[in-house]
């Protein structure tokens, strides 16, 4: 990781692809205001990619095919959290290339989260 803290990056070149709330809900197939309970209990995140833009959830945290957040995100972000990231340093951190091989977001939707778990588990303490 270069000197940028994770909450200097830039989110726009990190991640490629953004939904806004209300696409979010449709492909969860919940209610937009499921979506920020959500958000509100870290079972997703939600940042503003683009200064003036509104908040937007990375596409890549959600599994389109089980209409669910990834497996593992929930725990991780709760986990980041709890080791006094906010939302905007979680989706950073995932969407680096912290040398897993790959980024950790990567990882938790090829379902090797171990690792990822473990790196997150030591930040947080």
């Amino acid at each position: 990781m270069d000197e940028t803290t994770l909450a200097e990056q830039d989110l726009a070149a990190l991640v490629d692809d953004w939904i806004d709330w209300a696409e979010a809900a449709k492909r969860l197939e919940v209610s937009v205001s499921k979506v920020r309970t959500m958000i509100r209990t870290h079972e997703l995140a939600a940042a503003v990619p683009v200064a003036g833009e509104g908040q937007k959830i990375p596409a890549a945290f959600i599994d389109e095919e089980l209409r669910l957040p990834v497996k593992g995100l929930p725990g991780l972000l709760t986990m980041l959290h709890d080791g006094r990231f906010d939302d905007r340093e979680c989706i950073a951190w995932l969407f680096l290339d912290l040398g897993l091989p790959g980024r950790p977001i990567d990882a938790l939707r090829e379902n090797r989260g171990s690792e990822v778990k473990r790196r997150a588990q030591a930040m947080a303490l």
